[in-house]
């Protein structure tokens, strides 16, 4: 690999998913306006293309990406058959190739052994880390996966079923709609082309554009606009910190559908042991990370005067970590005892007191969140200086104020 963004090893290219890829593309570049030209495609042939588009979309999604690669739930043979059929037609490989890549994907993140890395560009990260040869699968990466007969079945004969299946879609939409060209053309390439486009934005948008909420220091970022067109992958900086959580949009507005799937399926039994993170370890999360940050921004900044700093941040920090503590202690004592049918005078007592704790967070992180902006503010125009910069004290904010 050169050290050129965006550029491959021609040496060791990946020839047969190279020239698929390069191939189908100028095939639809001189097809479709053809076709366009001389027909209207039906209705019913476009409603059939979104249908499997999206089929083929979540099944990347929920079960190549949340099942088989981070274990965030567990899932019916049913449901796993079901996911590797539509995941086959969405010609990306198979889940253990999938899987091997993506695992060290998260494991090596934005580093040269990031298989998909954005340090080495966003088409790189796109898609043209797919022209070179993939490293050879180590089984004990995703033994896991080889100890499942359905994928092991499906990587054993994956390029069989992959033809197989496709032509299976397009014969049985050419079929219905009786447009049998057309169903080859929108059914078949033109889902591919957006769905491969779609799902590569999860590795070059989705780390590129969008908010760090949860881990400032990952390339990965939340955006609302890519979840939309990824089926709630686009909420990634929360992804890459929580990996083995279900969800990507945790909040009830997220635009995931994948999650929605998944949990209908819990509720129908198929689905089980759905992991997720509750709300007070994640606000503890990005607590810790914020000061972390602040304080490496201040060892580069001040050096020998970092201390006077760190008491601060380290006393609004921890003030705030403990007030999660009890207010996570209250709450669960709150379930215990609501399952136990204590009085309700009791269980209305133990509720305000958490209502009180959460006034005072909610007060002490507003106050958290205007230092550390204060902060790495003066940290950042301090290092930028070009001229000695005089050290300056804290601003003066208590975890009380």
């Amino acid at each position: 690999m050169t050290s050129t963004k965006d550029t491959i090893n021609w040496g060791s290219c990946n020839w047969g998913p190279g020239l698929f890829i390069i191939g189908y593309h100028l095939f639809l570049l001189i097809a479709v306006p053809l076709y366009l030209y001389q027909y209207s495609p039906s209705w019913t042939l476009l409603i059939c293309s979104f249908i499997l588009f999206n089929a083929t979309g979540v099944s990347i999604t929920a079960g190549y990406h949340r099942l088989f690669s981070h274990k965030a739930y567990q899932a019916h043979p049913i449901v796993e058959w079901t996911l590797l059929f539509f995941g086959t037609m969405a010609t990306q490989g198979s889940v253990l190739r999938w899987s091997f890549d993506h695992r060290h994907h998260h494991s090596f993140v934005d580093t040269d052994n990031d298989p998909y890395s954005i340090n080495k560009g966003f088409w790189y990260a796109h898609f043209l880390w797919l022209f070179e040869k993939p490293k050879e699968i180590d089984t004990k990466v995703v033994a896991d996966l080889v100890r499942n007969p359905r994928v092991l079945f499906q990587h054993n004969y994956y390029a069989l079923l992959s033809l197989g299946i496709n032509l299976l879609a397009i014969f049985f939409v050419g079929w219905w709609t009786g447009e049998y060209f057309g169903a080859f053309l929108f059914a078949g390439l033109v889902r591919m082309f957006f769905l491969h486009h779609f799902t590569w934005f999860i590795n070059s948008l989705a780390h590129t554009w969008g908010a760090r909420t949860f881990c400032q220091e990952l390339s990965a970022a939340d955006n609302y606009i890519i979840s939309l067109v990824t089926f709630g992958e686009g909420y990634h900086n929360y992804h890459h910190t929580f990996a083995y959580d279900y969800r990507n949009g945790i909040r009830w507005y997220h635009f995931d559908p994948s999650k929605w799937l998944i949990w209908t399926l819990s509720k129908l039994r198929l689905t089980s042991n759905l992991k997720m993170n509750k709300r007070l370890f994640i606000q503890e999360r990005i607590i810790l990370d914020r000061k972390a940050l602040l304080l490496d921004k201040l060892q580069a900044a001040f050096g020998d005067y970092k201390e006077m700093w760190e008491e601060s941040v380290t006393k609004l920090s921890e003030s705030l970590i403990v007030k999660l503590q009890e207010w996570k202690k209250l709450s669960d004592l709150y379930l215990n005892l609501k399952q136990q049918k204590e009085s309700k005078d009791c269980l209305r007592d133990i509720k305000q007191q958490i209502k009180a704790i959460k006034k005072g967070f909610k007060r002490e992180y507003s106050n958290w969140k205007r230092f550390y902006r204060h902060s790495m503010a003066m940290a950042s125009s301090a290092m930028a200086s070009s001229v000695a910069f005089k050290f300056q004290e804290p601003p003066q904010m208590t975890a009380s104020s």
